[in-house]
């Protein structure tokens, strides 16, 4: 598990493993899928789908602070049931915060604390993880600290998560619970959502996540655009049963005891319609200037690989400015970018390379059918551009190998997880007892992910950056400052990180939810 530099040997041997695990893997049948880009199974409407490029895309608010403080923002948020119009003339259940799906934003600025009260009024517990987020364990929505619904009646010993997972050291609140986030990271779009263990799939599904957008000076002072021609944007894909309810392969409905989904879909539940902001497949207009497109892969299992049709004239439709962490040092182009659940990309789009009275569809070219379309926009009038891409966006500090005191090595393949099938990390199920590393704090590591199929990996409290894919150096996707990297069938792949921030427990878990619900996650404590 520990140790310095690996041999070039050693490498290969890390490649050849991961492709082992894969042939370990194919006996099971439900491994099986026809979709190389996915890992995952179609669950299909019972209704109809929507007419796309009908109704326009919508903005969640942001959120007002109820007080000020000198050196504090504080926030209010209600968890509860509401219902929506996913589908015209349809009602659909949705848990939101403040009953809105997504959930409002919040933007703080750099430097200044964040304190974010959350009353959960829903029917069963919740945690609130604040995604990208520098944050103290006591904050970070570890999967056992539950916020408890008010009214309800939960007194059983593992309160609202498996028997065999109960966690002496969780610390568990009765209906609110502060979060308090430092914010002493740069401008970075961060997204909060449910994190409670066993249940973080149907609870994001039903509608808890949101944008929390970081703004600082540095990013201030770059003239990418602003105002109307930054657009947040939550993709997500979800099925819908005969009465426009949010379908869900959930074992247990009530979402109360028995984690997990029924076997069809333990590789992943992937929806039949694409929605943006809780829209199914909207439409944005928008001036003939540069666009800042904040985008969000929010879904639970469904990767994408998005392109603009028809392409900008000379191609590279898409300039990355940014990745999970923030701003890249200097801009990329790009025609297509693929993009795993709980990625984020910075991307500016010049639609001032189109004619006025464009339509150009943001596509899906992973999907198919209704899930290759995923919103379009119309270049509906001219405009003033305001702003422009510098070459040089911001300053990173790279970390090389030299600078590593540890390297460790983990293996995300499926196994058996309590007499059922499911994932695991070192052919090990998630228990809150295990500590699966103990970096101490400060120091910079290089974490080797060796892999079956495909795994987003996602470490909380630290940012990484991405030394290497098998043999090959980091893709054209993998530069900056990431929290979560997309690994493919077969792959190896090295990040190394600096652990620092706070002491205490925190987990590094695949953000395919049905796979981090199924035991693919493990515990870090910085000492």
């Amino acid at each position: 598990m520990t140790g310095g530099s690996f041999s070039r040997r050693r490498m290969f041997g890390l490649a050849g493993g991961a492709g082992a695990l894969v042939a370990a893997q194919l006996g099971v049948p439900w491994l099986l899928g026809p979709a190389p880009q996915q890992t995952g199974k179609l669950l299909s409407s019972r209704i109809p789908l929507p007419t796309p490029f009908q109704r326009p895309l919508p903005i969640p608010p942001v959120l007002q602070p109820v007080d000020r403080r000198a050196d504090a923002d504080v926030y209010e948020i209600v968890q509860r049931e509401a219902t929506t119009e996913i589908f015209p003339g349809l009602s659909t259940r949705v848990w939101g915060y403040q009953g809105m799906f997504p959930g409002p934003t919040i933007e703080s600025r750099s430097g200044r604390t964040a304190i974010v009260r959350h009353r959960n009024e829903l029917p069963v517990p919740t945690v609130v993880h604040l995604h990208g987020g520098r944050t103290p364990p006591e904050s970070d929505g570890y999967p056992t600290d539950l916020v408890l619904p008010i009214g309800r009646d939960w007194n059983q010993p593992h309160a609202g998560h498996a028997p065999s997972m109960h966690d002496p050291h969780a610390v568990v609140t009765h209906g609110v619970r502060d979060y308090t986030y430092p914010m002493r990271q740069r401008a970075a779009t961060l997204w909060y959502h449910d994190h409670r263990m066993d249940f973080t799939g149907p609870a994001v599904y039903r509608g808890l996540a949101g944008f929390h957008i970081i703004r600082d000076a540095d990013e201030d002072a770059v003239p990418l655009p602003r105002g109307e021609r930054e657009l947040p944007l939550m993709i997500t894909d979800r099925a819908f049963d005969a009465d426009g309810q949010f379908l869900y392969p959930s074992v247990d409905p009530t979402l109360r005891e028995v984690p997990g989904v029924t076997e069809p879909y333990i590789p992943g539940v992937l929806g039949d319609v694409i929605l943006v902001n809780g829209v199914a497949w909207p439409v944005c207009e928008v001036t003939a200037t540069r666009h800042r497109l904040r985008v969000l892969n929010a879904s639970n299992a469904r990767r994408y690989d998005l392109a603009l049709d028809p392409p900008p004239p000379g191609g590279g439709g898409f300039v990355q400015v940014g990745s999970d962490h923030g701003l890249l040092q200097s801009p990329q182009a790009h025609d297509q970018v693929a993009i795993a659940p709980a990625e984020r990309y910075d991307l500016v789009v010049d639609f001032g390379r189109y004619p006025v009275g464009s339509t150009v569809t943001l596509v899906n070219r992973f999907g198919t059918g209704s899930t290759g379309q995923v919103m379009r926009f119309q270049v509906a009038r001219r405009g003033v551009e305001d702003s422009s891409i510098p070459e040089r966006l911001t300053e990173i500090e790279p970390l090389h190998r030299a600078h590593a005191t540890v390297t460790r090595e983990f293996a995300f393949h499926s196994g058996m997880v309590h007499d059922r099938h499911g994932w695991v990390i070192g052919n090990e199920p998630f228990s809150p007892a295990r500590i699966d590393a103990a970096p101490e704090l400060g120091a910079v590591e290089i974490w080797r992910f060796v892999t079956d199929l495909h795994h987003p990996i996602h470490l909380h409290l630290v940012n990484f950056q991405i030394l290497s894919r098998g043999t090959k150096p980091p893709g054209p996707l993998d530069q900056g400052l990431k929290d979560t990297v997309d690994l493919l069938p077969g792959q190896a792949v090295e990040v190394i990180a600096r652990f620092d921030g706070y002491r205490g427990r925190y987990v590094f878990h695949c953000h395919n939810a049905e796979h981090e619900d199924m035991g693919m996650m493990a515990n870090f404590t910085t000492l």
